[in-house]
């Protein structure tokens, strides 16, 4: 069914998109536009495969069919529960086609998370990638007597399958061209009913400071909010991305759906996340979305490789990456410093963003939770417009960021036009925009509580605002405090710091109403054991080495770094880290320590690991089940520190 050509009787709606679009309307216009460009490409075998936009919308159409045949309609709801492929997002657009809400759900989610997802949201038809998803799905099927429909993809261990709510990828696309043929006009005005403030998607919240909250968005939220970015940034139909984070979480689905739906880039699926960095230099993006925890992996990668070099290359690292961090990221460097990235462009900086697969990066984002300082300063060093991105699923992802010419180290920027930020006397941010989100599903409490009046949204976070308007966040507001000496206290900010050591994977601090700041450590076993080999430190496993006193060593010598730099800053000058204790495992979000998005849950580790912060206050030297405690070096403040209640 070629949807390339305009039907006898005209498009049922105005192309072009403008305040009516629709993602549907979206795709539609760009099989009409640019339909013999690439809208995916997907590596498949070491070789890479395109799917243009003339063939996304047929498929997307024919999927829609077959969809509709088997009971998907307009107000349901379908779960999408896979990797970043092609034909994740064809069967999104084909549930858009229909009217249908999409509800991504985390692919490693445990059975039981994605049963309550399901059963809460009323699925009625799910998309899963392959037998390790069907599986799930199957053990909690008699508890979701809502979902009718599994499509699947990947057909491989699933030979003798016959449950007859499965159905493949591959028969479904071919049911659905046979249903779709001659019925071309009949699609397209049934992608005309849309409206754009119909629910296109209910994204679930990470859940970091309780339960996880369903969050429904509309198509004129997202697409508003998409197009002020795009624009801001000049993003056009020849700029390139990767989807390679989860497609669970909003930020990706804005990357990899919405925003090539608006602006019709390209987005690029890598074969796996063992093959991401070879296929980034591959395809080399120019446009990119990289959470912390990801630019901090990164980092770790080239502190290790620049360890194995030899002396005089390592003697130029650090003598180039000083300039560059003068340069190029605070903006204060000096004459000789801009000579000094001169000279080290072809010998630095540019083999690095090689190695990174970023040597076309044009933007790229540093967003999905707050972005230390330093760790944007590196990639800022190395000549990559990183930025730090503020937003949430509630607000449409894209709030505040840095503008061209006009970045402020240690901020998150300003706000993103159409967009305005306040602060409540509180100093809660609160957003207002067209891109807000239009509920919490089936929780009008909830959503309720989130609006503080005029149009305004809570966003949770804590945040300071300087007279130009550059926003600075601290900390989700429930988890600021104060230490017992009124030393204000925001946990995010010093865990933050500490994460960008390359032995340190993550870390929970703790200090609210305390007389000091304690730290549990979960050690990076990549990093620590690489430097423990070079040393000749034996050990048997993770435990046995977090518990070698040179382990301890190491990691004292990271958190008295991490000191030297909060005594210069007169918000967290008084709050450094005084003792700590080395994790024997890492924590996870399997064990519900983590999110799947890879945020710590503050109170979930507080009352695991109870005993243990109980010992470090109690000046103890080991805890309750013999785990190590030790102090850190701590500097006196070289700024006047701020206490609580002090304007800052």
């Amino acid at each position: 069914m070629n949807l390339q050509e305009q039907p006898a009787g005209g498009w049922p709606y105005a192309p072009g998109g403008g305040d009516g679009a629709t993602f549907q309307k979206l795709l539609l216009d760009h099989a009409l536009l640019r339909g013999a460009r690439p809208a995916f490409r997907e590596k498949k075998r070491g070789i890479w495969h395109t799917t243009s936009w003339s063939d996304l919308a047929d498929e997307a159409s024919a999927l829609a069919a077959g969809l509709a045949a088997r009971g998907l309609k307009r107000g349901a709801s379908i779960a999408f529960v896979a990797d970043n492929r092609p034909r994740l997002y064809a069967t999104m657009s084909a549930a858009h086609m229909l009217g249908a809400v999409a509800v991504p759900l985390h692919q490693d989610a445990a059975p039981e998370e994605l049963a309550a997802a399901i059963r809460r949201v009323g699925v009625t038809h799910v998309f899963a990638e392959d037998q390790e998803q069907v599986d799930k799905l199957l053990q909690v099927l008699p508890g979701c007597p809502a979902l009718t429909t599994i499509v699947y993809d990947d057909d491989r261990g699933m030979r003798h399958y016959r449950q007859p709510e499965l159905v493949s990828y591959d028969t479904l696309l071919r049911q659905g061209r046979e249903l779709a043929a001659g019925r071309r006009e009949i699609l397209l005005a049934e992608a005309a009913q849309g409206q754009p403030d119909d629910p296109a998607f209910l994204f679930f919240t990470s859940g970091t400071t309780g339960p996880a909250k369903g969050v429904v968005l509309t198509h004129a939220a997202l697409i508003k909010r998409a197009r002020a970015a795009a624009t801001a940034e000049g993003l056009g139909e020849a700029d390139v991305t990767m989807a390679y984070l989860p497609p669970g979480w909003i930020g990706q689905n804005l990357f990899s759906y919405v925003q090539p739906m608006v602006v019709g880039y390209c987005v690029c699926c890598p074969e796996s996340s063992e093959t991401m960095l070879a296929d980034m230099r591959e395809i080399g993006p120019t446009y990119l979305l990289a959470p912390p925890r990801v630019l901090e992996a990164l980092l770790t990668q080239v502190t290790l490789r620049i360890e194995d070099a030899g002396a005089f290359n390592r003697s130029l690292y650090r003598l180039c990456m000083g300039a560059g961090r003068r340069a190029r990221a605070s903006g204060a460097g000096s004459a000789g410093d801009r000579v000094l990235t001169l000279f080290g462009e072809p010998l630095i900086y540019g083999p690095l963003r090689d190695v990174l697969g970023m040597s076309r990066i044009r933007v790229a984002y540093a967003a999905g939770d707050a972005a230390d300082p330093d760790l944007v300063g590196f990639f800022r060093a190395l000549g990559v417009n990183l930025k730090p991105l503020y937003g949430s699923t509630e607000t449409g992802f894209f709030v505040a960021t840095q503008r061209e010419g006009d970045f402020r180290h240690g901020t998150v920027g300003r706000a993103v036009e159409g967009v305005e930020i306040a602060l409540s006397p509180e100093r809660e941010v609160l957003v207002r925009s067209a891109g807000l989100f239009r509920e919490y599903h089936d929780d009008a409490e909830a959503t309720e509580r989130s609006r503080a009046g005029d149009g305004w949204v809570r966003t949770g976070d804590a945040g300071h605002l300087d007279e130009d308007g550059h926003l600075r966040i601290v900390d989700r507001l429930e988890h600021v405090g104060a230490l017992a000496d009124g030393t204000p206290f925001a946990p995010r900010l010093i865990e933050n710091k500490l994460r960008v050591s390359p032995y340190i994977r993550e870390a929970a601090v703790f200090g609210d109403g305390r007389e000091a700041t304690c730290a549990l450590i979960d050690i990076d076993p990549v990093a620590v054991g690489r430097w423990a080999d070079k040393r000749s430190v034996t050990y048997t496993g993770h435990a046995d080495l977090a518990s070698r006193d040179e382990v301890y060593g190491l990691v004292a010598d990271c958190i008295a770094q991490v000191n030297a730099g909060l005594a210069a800053d007169p918000l967290l000058a008084g709050a450094q880290v005084r003792r700590f204790i080395v994790l024997p495992a890492e924590l996870s979000a399997d064990e519900g320590l983590l999110t799947r998005t890879g945020k710590l849950k503050r109170s979930a580790a507080a009352q695991r690991f109870a005993p243990a912060v109980q010992a470090l206050y109690a000046g103890e030297g080991q805890t309750p089940d013999g785990l190590k405690i030790r102090d850190a070096k701590t500097f006196a403040p070289t700024v006047a520190p701020r206490r609580a209640g002090r304007s800052a």
